[in-house]
């Protein structure tokens, strides 16, 4: 059987799930959305830095959700447009259209995350239009809610679950998550938007929700930790200018304790240069996504990425693309409602080359 699918937005990660569904031999790319006048008119394909796929984007929102594809593909962002994210969503589902999304993360697993009317309207949406919803991605996502749990299918005791994101963001080139979302090359004694209290669980808690849930385990509370250190000195990135003094590497958690102790563990270990933080945990490789779960016995293991072109972070693009993007059969085949992790099926690639 064969999909239609539509691709909602062509930036970071839309043109990855542009190249995906091209790519996809149970996929049929019928139509994209753009928010970017310039982009209205010209192919998906030239979008995507491919050949012709002889569709044209589109910023006719209606047109594209009456030709009732089977699942939108959403990867506009919403880090800084939640609810506007929300409404999308809500308009998709409720013309009966399944949605696999990267956001707004916290609807990975958003039960004792984000307070019910933040995603009760997803849910209603849903089910009025009989419609489907799969958010994920790689982080949150794959890397912290299949991996740590299909791990833990060879413990015999479980005493912590840590899933880590370790990476150099030198080279991701979205200004708008650097600077104005992580802190980046900002004052150290100003807050950004990722520390402010409790963006830390909205952004992660699910993740942790989730492994919690897989497990059986009830959390008594989600408890966040940060902590930045300066640069040295002034350099560059891909986005821009981090000067000396300003934030150039960040650790967080956001940790799941009960009776006092952690016990499901999110952390990411961020640095704009490989140098920083010498004590910090390193990665395996140019980048990588880890899971450590100790217990009996211990274990550690580790998920390298590296894309084709030697840069870690187009493989975490592309990761999340794909994630989305091989979920669409196992989506639209789902009952209605708000899908998560726990709900699917194992989903396998189709990209294997013959």
């Amino acid at each position: 059987m064969v999909y239609r699918v539509v691709q909602w937005s062509t930036g970071n990660v839309g043109r990855h799930a542009l190249a995906g569904i091209a790519a996809h031999p149970e996929l049929e790319l019928a139509g994209v959305w753009t928010s970017t006048p310039a982009k209205v008119g010209r192919d998906a394909g030239e979008l995507a830095g491919l050949g012709p796929l002889g569709v044209t984007a589109t910023d006719d929102e209606a047109a594209l959700l009456a030709a009732l594809p089977d699942c939108v593909v959403y990867t506009a962002m919403a880090d800084v447009r939640i609810m506007e994210a929300i409404d999308d969503l809500c308009r998709i589902l409720r013309a009966g259209v399944d949605v696999v999304s990267s956001s707004p993360v916290f609807l990975q697993f958003p039960d004792g995350v984000v307070p019910p009317e933040m995603a009760d309207p997803v849910r209603e949406a849903a089910r009025a239009g009989g419609a489907s919803i799969f958010v994920n991605g790689i982080d949150p996502g794959f890397a912290n809610d299949v991996l740590p749990l299909a791990l833990t299918g060879i413990s015999e005791r479980i005493e912590q679950v840590r899933c880590m994101e370790i990476l150099n963001y030198a080279t991701y080139d979205q200004a708008t998550v650097l600077f104005d979302i992580m802190g980046f090359g900002g004052p150290l004694d100003e807050t950004p938007m990722l520390l402010q209290p409790g963006v830390l669980t909205m952004a992660w808690g699910s993740v942790v929700r989730q492994i919690a849930a897989g497990l059986g385990v009830e959390l008594d509370e989600l408890v966040e930790h940060h902590t930045r250190l300066p640069a040295p000195e002034t350099f560059t990135v891909d986005a821009g200018t981090i000067e000396k003094g300003t934030a150039a590497a960040l650790r967080f958690e956001v940790r799941g304790v009960r009776d006092g102790v952690p016990v499901v563990v999110l952390e990411h270990v961020t640095r704009l240069r490989d140098d920083l933080a010498p004590d910090w945990p390193q990665p395996a490789g140019a980048g990588c996504y880890r899971v450590e779960v100790t217990g009996e016995p211990h274990y550690t293991l580790d998920l390298r990425l590296l894309g084709t072109d030697g840069d870690h972070n187009t493989a975490g693009l592309k990761a999340t693309a794909m994630r989305l993007v091989n979920a669409v059969p196992a989506v639209v085949q789902a009952p209605p409602g708000l899908l998560t992790a726990l709900d699917l099926p194992l989903i396998p690639g189709r990209g294997l080359v013959r």
